[in-house]
């Protein structure tokens, strides 16, 4: 039973979609939790006009009956209200715009999309390309991430995500616990556990966005707890949940690399330093690790501890500080072009690393426990359990 979706919408369209596959019949769905998450992504300081425009929330279209999962497709929409102001620029009808307001674009931006999507599509305005490539196609994959979120909240699983670099700026303690990640899960500045290191970022943020015209990345980490020992495989490259996470995060726009565990400095540390430790609870009848360097993976398969990715994003490609481009159709030197953008959105980008986290541990869930209900997956998860708890 796999869980899977598609996403379809253009950043200035009438609306975005999603398709979700593979939920069991029986799940509860809370529009108000689904919603929530997508306010979530539009926090953070930092974030441009658009966040301004914008209120998104979601539509269930089909698969969804009196606040419980059918088991069929699930379809869901956001509108795009900025829509209304690019009627004719996005008309999905031939529409003769006057050149004054078509807003082609021709300037492509160094780092996005722009240039590189034009030429393998053939498309000579690159708004063609653009408007897909932007950062808002990840309002769905933030809207399905709560899907799976709510499945993987029946196993006790929950997911957070915090900011821990933010341009130069670090926070102290780069190990926080669940606890104080959590308690940040609703923070409308940056997420940051330690908020004298948040204090200097905003200031960076402010000093970037008015007096460089710049933008800032940063890292953050997203943080599963409560995940089962087992989920994912050593037995092909696919079947690896690593290598599932780090293919999801790296897909989020602007990431550049993704770090499992303490991965970047264990690469320099003795393996004495590295490797956790087994233990075993005789309370609980389970197995256990003294440290998790590893982040909760092992041999490409979960191993019971928490599970910590952490995304490396670079600033964002769209700046106030033009660079230098090349005219697409005269072939002349000029400035890129500029459209509406964030400062930094490093904040937003962990929402967006809960999401795909949480849809990579939702499939391997379903990969593992199948059932066509929710009672079924579950009858099957705590037959699991009590093997482990035999081994």
């Amino acid at each position: 039973m796999i869980f899977d979706f598609t996403t379809a919408g253009e950043s200035h369209g009438r609306a975005l979609v999603a398709t979700i596959e593979g939920l069991p019949a029986g799940l509860v769905i809370d529009q108000g939790f689904i919603n929530h998450e997508l306010w979530r992504r539009q926090q953070g300081y930092g974030r441009g006009g658009r966040m301004k425009i914008e209120s998104d929330t979601i539509q269930i279209l089909s698969g969804v009956r009196q606040g419980e999962t059918l088991g069929s497709p699930v379809a869901i929409m956001v509108e795009n209200k900025d829509f209304m102001n690019w009627l004719e620029v996005m008309a999905a009808e031939k529409v003769n715009t006057p050149p004054e307001r078509d807003r082609k674009v021709i300037r492509p931006r160094p780092g996005h999309a722009d240039l590189v999507g034009g030429l393998k599509y053939d498309r000579h305005d690159l708004r063609d390309i653009l408007e897909r490539a932007s950062a808002r196609e990840t309002t769905m994959r933030v809207a399905v991430g709560a899907f799976a979120k709510l499945l993987l909240r029946e196993f006790d699983m929950l997911i957070a995500s915090h900011v821990i670099n933010l341009g130069e700026i670090s926070i102290e303690n780069q190990n926080a616990d669940w606890g104080q990640i959590e308690a940040v899960y609703d923070d409308t500045m940056l997420r940051c556990t330690d908020k004298e290191a948040e204090a200097r970022m905003i200031a960076r943020i402010d000093r970037a966005g008015v007096e460089e015209g710049d933008t800032l990345g940063g890292i953050f980490e997203v943080v599963a707890k409560g995940c089962l020992p087992g989920l994912g495989s050593h037995i092909s490259w696919t079947a690896k949940i690593d290598g599932q996470l780090a293919q999801a995060v790296m897909s989020i726009h602007a990431v550049k690399a993704v770090e499992i565990g303490e991965g970047v400095t264990n690469a320099s540390k003795p393996g004495s330093q590295v490797h956790d430790e087994i233990c075993y609870n005789n309370d609980t009848r389970l197995f256990g690790r003294l440290s998790n360097r590893a982040g909760g993976l092992e041999g490409g398969m979960t191993n019971g501890e928490e599970v910590r990715v952490r995304g490396y994003l670079k600033p964002i490609a769209t700046l106030r500080k033009r660079l230098r481009s090349v005219n697409i159709e005269t072939k002349e030197p000029m400035d890129s072009d500029f459209e509406r953008s964030d400062v930094t959105a490093v904040p937003a980008a962990g929402v967006i690393g809960e999401a795909m986290v949480a849809i990579v541990l939702a499939r391997a869930m379903r990969e593992k426990f199948g059932g066509d209900s929710l009672g079924e997956m579950k009858r099957n998860f705590e037959s699991y359990r009590q093997q482990l708890i035999e081994y």
